[in-house]
């Protein structure tokens, strides 16, 4: 890993599934902070996969996210993820979430480089040293 000048934008459409209504989080029509975090992390993902080794993959350990405007169906929320720091196996990113000229959240995403191998598809930890 080099240096920190690692960005990417990434744009995601709001659906009906990602409404606050749909997935339980609240009862109105409006993107859900669930799947606002949803988009965040998979930016962030994306971004990692750019520069670590390809035989690694990173999962989520940390999300600290402010939900400040709504979007709403069919709108397009464009995720702005930036490498904050890279500390061994440990990654952080800052995170902005828009729709068109209005921020609607923003955060601290952490992410850990790990080998694919720790885990057997059902998704549990079989090795839970360096954890």
């Amino acid at each position: 890993m080099k240096s920190l000048d690692y960005s990417l934008k990434k744009r995601y459409r709001v659906e009906r599934s990602h409404l606050a209504s749909y997935v339980g989080s609240g009862s109105v029509d409006v993107l859900s902070t669930p799947s606002l975090i949803s988009f965040m992390e998979d930016a962030c993902k994306t971004l990692a996969e750019m520069f670590i080794e390809q035989s690694k993959v990173t999962v989520g350990t940390h999300i600290d996210v402010y939900h400040v405007s709504p979007a709403m169906l069919g709108d397009e929320v464009e995720i702005e993820a930036k490498v904050l720091s890279i500390k061994g196996k440990k990654l952080e990113f800052f995170i902005q979430a828009w729709s068109g000229n209005t921020l609607i959240g923003y955060g601290i995403h952490e992410r850990a480089v790990v080998e694919p191998s720790r885990f057997k598809s059902e998704g549990r930890v079989i090795n839970k040293s360096n954890s």
